[in-house]
């Protein structure tokens, strides 16, 4: 039985586990949807070693495993790299005890002038996820812990 895979339902399956279940691959699957319409030979090259790169750490997995004394509970990155065209990257991750529980990479819809507000523009972004969470039991009792933190990287 050969299975034929179209170059689109690939990157779609790929963007849903990087979605749901594995932040790692989240910028490398955005990259790939940047060449759904026209993908080259060396698109699919790249996005089997991705799909070879899935199947060898599926035993991977989150943990969570923060203390709950500590002022770092729940914290939030982001990032984002600043390229001629204007149109960066930007992507977050929120953690809490440790372990991701929101994050996304996609490419910025507004130019940025420099890599400082492209920066900006993801800590903006970040900062709209942690401040609007749905409330849930978790979420209340880590907020009532300790205070929301932003760290914007720099690199």
């Amino acid at each position: 039985m050969t299975i034929t895979l179209t170059y689109l339902s690939a990157v779609g399956s790929l963007q849903y586990i990087a979605i749901m279940t594995r932040p790692d691959i989240a910028h490398s699957v955005g990259y790939f949807a940047r060449f759904n319409s026209n993908p080259g030979p060396e698109h699919w090259k790249a996005l089997k070693h991705l799909f070879r790169y899935v199947k060898g750490t599926a035993d991977h997995k989150l943990t969570y495993k923060g203390d709950l004394a500590s002022n770092e509970l729940f914290l939030t990155y982001s990032d984002a790299s600043h390229v001629d065209t204007g149109r960066s990257t930007a992507g977050y991750v929120t953690m809490i005890a440790g372990g991701a529980v929101g994050w996304y990479s996609k490419l910025q819809t507004i130019v940025a002038l420099s890599t400082t507000e492209a920066e900006y523009m993801a800590a903006v972004e970040a900062g709209k996820v942690l401040n609007n969470l749905p409330p849930s039991k978790w979420t209340t009792r880590v907020q009532s812990l300790c205070p929301k933190t932003l760290n914007i990287m720099d690199g």
